[in-house]
Order: C-alpha cells, then sequence, then structure tokens
C-alpha cells in the first residue's frame, strides 16, 4: 500500500487525463436518457416527495429507487444556477447550452466517487507480479481497464447516464470486502441497491459471502466451515444496516402508503422480454430461432403469412411480440431460469470458499447469468459484469483470456447506442485503442504463460471487424436498408450473443473444475 500511495502520481495522471477526455465529449450526441433525467431534476425539484413516483407529464417517469430521486433532488438545487427553464416540468425535450453543460458536467463531477474505487480496488490487487517497468504492473494496468473503461465513456458521457458514479459505489464495496472491513462493504452496497435496484442481480454474491465470512468467524483446516463458529452479533449488525438504509429509503413512502406505486415503477414487467435493441443474450439467439424458424416455415408453406403476427416480423425494432415457433417467454420463466443460472456459483462460493478471488467470481457469474437470462435486459447491463472482472484479469491468464473475449464482444454490441455519423470515428477509435491496450497489455503481464485466447477465440473476434464494416458501410449502401431496417441491429446482437455466452459458460466452466482441483490440493 506503501508503495502504491508513493507511485501515485501515474494514477492522478490517468485520472486527470480521462476527465478531460470526458470534458471533449461534452457537445457530442445525447440519447433520451438526457431527457429522462432532466425530467427528474424537474419532478424532484417542484414537487412534494407524495407526488414524486405518480407524476407522468413526461413518458419517462421516475423509476428508480429513492436514494438517486433524492440525488436528482440535490443536483437540482445546482441546476437552477445554471438555467432555472430546465427545472419546469412542462419543458419537455428542453436542451439549452447552459443545460447540457450542467448534465454532462454533474456526470464528470460525481466521477470522483469511481476514480476514488478504482484507486482502493487498485490496492487490493495482488502485487507479486512486481515490474520494473510501471506500465507492465497489474496495478497500472487495471486503473486503465477502469477508468479508460470504452463501454463506461460511451454510455455515461457520450449516450448520457449516471454509471461511472454508481459503479464507483459498487467497486468501492468490493474494495471493503476484500479489505475484510465488512460493515463497511455491506453499508455501500446496500445504499447502492436504493440507488438503483439492477444491482439486485449481484445481490446473491453478497450475501453468501458476508454470511459465509462474516457471520461465520472460522473454518477448519480443509477449508469447511465451522458450524459453532457463528457470530449472531455480526448476523445482527448485517441486519440492521439493511433495515436501516432501507428504512431511510423506503420509509416514507411506506408512511405514505405509496410503496406499491414505487414498486410498480421499479419493476414495469409489462414490458416486453427484449429491449428495443436485443441484449446480446440468450434470449437474441432465441428470438433468431424464432425468425429463422418462421421465415422457414412462411418458405415451405408451414404457415399462413396472413397468421403471422406484424410484431414477430420487425425483429428488434419493437418491444413486444409474440413468438410464433418457440414457446412465447413469459417473466416468471425468465425468473426460473436466471434462478437456476445463479445457483452454481453460489454453491461455489458457500461449499469451495476462495476468499475474496471467489466473490469476485462469483459476483461476475450472478451479473452474466442474469444478463444472459433476464427480464428486458439493456445492452449496457453487459458493464455490471465486465467492471469487476477488470479486477481479476490481471491477477490470472485464465480469467485474462474470459476478459478479453466478454469486454471484446460486449464492447461492441453498445455500438448500435451511438448510430449518429459524427460519433462515428469517436466510437471506433475509443474502442480500438481500448482494446488494443486491454489486448497488448494483459499479454505483456502475462507473457510467461500459455497464450490468453486459442485460434478459434482469436478468429471470432476477428470477425467483428467486417461485421462492422458490413453495418455501417455495406448495408446503407443497399436496397435491404428500406426494406430490412433492423439487419444491422439483428446481426450485433446475435453476433455479439455468442460471444458473451461463450465467456460465460468458459467462465464457469472455470470455476467449477478450479475449485475441485483446489480442493483436492488441500487434502
Amino acid at each position: 500500500a506503501a508503495r502504491f500511495k508513493r507511485s501515485g502520481g501515474w494514477f492522478r495522471g490517468l485520472a486527470l487525463g480521462v476527465s478531460l477526455l470526458k470534458c471533449l465529449l461534452i457537445p457530442a450526441y445525447y440519447s433520451t436518457d438526457f431527457e429522462v433525467h432532466r425530467n427528474w431534476l424537474a419532478i424532484t425539484h417542484n414537487l412534494p416527495l407524495s407526488q414524486w413516483y405518480y407524476e407522468a407529464t413526461s413518458e419517462w417517469t421516475l423509476d428508480y429507487p429513492p436514494f438517486f430521486a433524492w440525488f436528482e433532488y440535490a443536483l437540482s438545487h445546482l441546476a437552477k444556477y445554471f438555467d432555472p427553464k430546465m427545472l419546469v416540468i412542462e419543458n419537455l425535450n428542453y436542451t439549452s447550452h447552459a443545460t447540457i453543460f450542467f448534465q454532462r458536467l454533474s456526470v464528470i463531477f460525481t466521477d470522483i466517487l469511481f476514480i476514488y474505487a478504482v484507486h482502493e480496488c487498485c490496492r487490493c490487487v495482488n502485487g507479486k507480479r512486481a515490474a520494473k517497468d510501471i506500465l507492465e504492473k497489474p496495478t497500472f494496468i487495471l486503473a486503465v481497464l477502469l477508468l479508460w473503461n470504452f463501454g463506461l465513456l460511451i454510455v455515461d458521457h457520450i449516450h448520457f447516464q449516471y454509471n461511472g458514479f454508481l459503479f464507483g459505489l459498487m467497486l468501492l464495496s468490493v474494495a471493503r470486502l476484500c479489505q475484510r472491513r465488512y460493515l463497511e462493504g455491506a453499508l455501500l452496497f446496500a445504499i447502492l441497491l436504493h440507488f438503483k435496484h439492477i444491482y439486485l442481480y449481484v445481490a446473491p454474491a453478497y450475501g453468501i459471502y458476508l454470511l459465509r465470512s462474516y457471520c461465520f468467524t472460522a473454518n477448519h483446516a480443509d477449508g469447511s466451515l465451522k458450524w459453532r463458529s457463528f457470530s449472531f452479533l455480526h448476523l445482527t449488525l448485517l441486519g440492521l444496516i439493511v433495515c436501516l438504509v432501507s428504512a431511510l429509503s423506503l420509509g416514507p413512502f411506506i408512511v405514505l402508503g405509496q410503496l406499491p406505486q414505487v414498486m410498480s415503477r421499479l419493476f414495469p414487467f409489462k414490458r416486453g422480454l427484449c429491449h428495443a435493441y436485443w441484449a446480446p443474450n440468450f434470449w437474441a439467439l432465441y428470438n433468431a430461432v424464432d425468425k429463422a424458424l418462421t421465415v422457414l416455415g412462411l418458405k415451405c408453406n408451414f404457415f399462413d403469412h396472413t397468421q403471422i403476427p406484424k410484431a414477430s416480423m420487425t425483429g428488434g425494432l419493437v418491444q413486444e411480440f409474440q413468438h410464433t415457433v418457440l414457446p412465447s417467454v413469459t417473466p416468471l420463466a425468465t425468473l426460473i431460469c436466471t434462478f437456476i443460472s445463479v445457483l452454481p456459483s453460489v454453491f461455489c462460493l458457500w461449499f469451495k470458499p476462495q476468499g475474496p478471488r471467489g466473490f469476485l467470481q462469483c459476483l461476475v457469474l450472478c451479473a452474466l447469468s442474469s444478463f444472459m437470462f433476464g427480464w428486458h435486459v439493456h445492452e449496457k447491463a453487459i458493464l455490471l459484469a465486465i467492471l469487476p472482472l477488470s479486477l481479476l484479469s490481471v491477477q490470472r491468464a485464465k480469467d485474462a483470456g474470459v476478459y478479453l473475449i466478454l469486454t471484446t464482444a460486449g464492447h461492441f454490441s453498445l455500438f448500435p447506442l451511438l448510430f449518429t455519423p459524427p460519433e462515428l470515428p469517436i466510437k471506433i477509435l475509443l474502442m480500438l485503442l481500448f482494446t488494443v491496450y486491454s489486448f497488448s497489455s494483459l499479454k505483456s503481464l502475462f507473457r510467461r504463460e500459455r497464450p490468453l485466447l486459442n485460434w478459434l477465440e482469436t478468429i471470432y473476434l476477428i470477425q467483428l471487424v467486417p461485421l462492422e464494416v458490413f453495418c455501417e458501410f455495406i448495408f446503407p449502401l443497399t436496397p435491404w436498408k428500406w426494406h430490412y431496417p433492423f439487419v444491422p441491429l439483428l446481426l450485433t446482437s446475435v453476433y455479439c450473443a455468442l460471444g458473451v455466452t461463450y465467456a460465460w459458460l468458459k467462465l464457469y466452466i472455470s470455476v467449477l473444475t478450479e475449485k475441485a482441483s483446489v480442493r483436492q490440493k488441500a487434502e
């Protein structure tokens, strides 16, 4: 830690450099999420608490947990000094220069928490792989992979969201658990859940790890649990943290009798299985197979064209549709699939613990499993797995290989978020720089071990280049553009889904087999 502190100049340089880049992106394209957050500023600034989760002047109603609403409320009191008109609820799609500047600046400023969290995570990295060259040190590589993460840059600072601030809370909680400051880690994660409920995806990893490592205070020599070491005091402290944070967040709405209304906003199951653009997960492959079977069935006259639901043939441009050949999927079915896919990682964390690394592996697998099988998953949710996997990638070659596949495919799947011509060179250049650095730095770090990728994995990733050339440059020049406008989205989603699925399976197999070998060695 002292050595890391002495060499902190390079970390400050990395943080300052990426902050300056974010400032350069202020004039870039922004999505409807920009109006979403402007509207939330207006709602929380003008209306009493009792109306926050009922206001519906805009279609972009408040659908984040109360802590985030209070966060918007605090920002609104700064926003009024930039342009008070942005705080008028009726000013839908209001985008003055002052409004753009304030909202962009608010994302950059709140990323200070993310920078601090990355600093703390770098302190937790195993320093056994010491290197004379600072560029080859695991801490330096990890700092670049997190601070300069391509997905986070384009999602937050072009597309527009506050993920950096939220991931800062998550990474800081991870760092605290790695430092055995369990109560701090639990408190940070409980607060995070009441900022954005998507982090419920990784709650099983936190719950089991805290129970296994904090509530049970000792193990046998072979690593098995000493049941007599259970501490009721520790469990009580964790329960108090969860209850107090929940009471602070939801208590006012419980008193107002509005908890059902808040829950209906947070969990809108009336949305379709997939987002308008299919996230690259199992359901994207499922949808693609259904569409392929539908087309084949029509050509073979197995189906009546007039009986095919219109939405089922528009591939990716709609939010809801019924499957034609395969069984249609319900929210309950996705919940069951997610639960089943998470169970093996949770069992491994409980029965074959490996400390913080085992916790991180379980966290990544929970995030990936939820991404693979969840209901109405957004493509941006892939960052929930990519960022914590960065911490594992600089410690073992096996994890580095999975990281390269998941990051490259996952980041490429975010390309359709930026569809305007001025952002095309920006996203391609940033993606290339980050990807080249990821490959070169991790390859250099593990140069004495086996290659990080096999030939098949390498071919898969190289094929992303012609796919991008076709989607961005060739397809718009063809007549297909008018008849099948969804094809680029469909190809991107399905091809990236293959890579994400492969990375998920490879990581799962690695975790399951490695646990067994470690156990044998212990015995």
